[in-house]
């Protein structure tokens, strides 16, 4: 039994471990395009970053064939963008990188706004089952709050990545933009406390909800 589970512990281990290489390769992206293009040039910098992306590809050959498109469209559209800047020797298509993501995320939570459940409310259904009408209004109005978000955020992006210099490119789509996402989160959360109450067990909650609390008696 121990020797036939080692094989399945090993592999969820060695998932584990390039699930969350490939997420620091995301996450700074944008700063190892900046440290790599002014010190090495746009084209080494393009291989490298496509070498890091063996991480990825690697964990959804593990994953096994139903997750192998999910998991790489992720990782070869990075692969597209860097194969054209080490081809034209042009870092302007890695810059192009945190555009497109946001233009993804756009089309997805937007699509999702056609269909009988947004996307916003099948992740709250993950949670909770019993969603009100008020709640799943609730839920429909987050989703366009977060469309606008990708659609400005992703503006930005451009703008700074055409007319500003990579330094401000990289502190936005490397820092500030991870920054907005957690403020909107944060607010959401709270907004959505104080609205619905469904307060848990932990921490956060018992203290929203000893605030929220007061603020309606006081």
């Amino acid at each position: 039994m121990r020797a036939a589970g080692f094989p399945s512990r090993l592999r969820a281990t060695a998932d584990a471990v390039l699930a969350a290489l490939q997420c620091v390769l995301l996450v700074a992206f944008p700063l190892l395009v900046l440290a790599g293009v002014s010190r090495l040039g746009a084209r080494a910098t393009a291989v490298l970053l496509g070498a890091l992306l063996l991480p990825g590809l690697v964990r959804a050959a593990l994953r096994g064939r139903a997750h192998v498109g999910p998991a790489l469209a992720l990782p070869l559209f990075m692969g597209a963008l860097l194969a054209l800047a080490a081809l034209l020797d042009d870092g302007r298509f890695m810059l192009a990188y945190p555009v497109l993501v946001n233009g993804a995320l756009l089309v997805q939570f937007a699509v999702s706004l056609r269909a009988e459940r947004p996307i916003v409310e099948v992740f709250a259904r993950l949670q909770v089952r019993d969603l009100s009408p008020a709640e799943q209004g609730y839920c429909r109005a987050v989703t366009v709050a977060w469309c606008v978000f990708f659609l400005v955020n992703g503006g930005a992006a451009a703008l700074l990545a055409a007319f500003a210099p990579r330094g401000w490119w990289a502190a936005y789509t490397g820092g500030i933009s991870y920054a907005l996402v957690g403020m909107l989160f944060a607010i959401e959360y709270v907004v959505r406390k104080a609205r619905f109450g469904r307060f848990g067990r932990g921490p956060v909650d018992r203290l929203l909800a000893l605030l929220l609390q007061r603020s309606t008696t006081g």
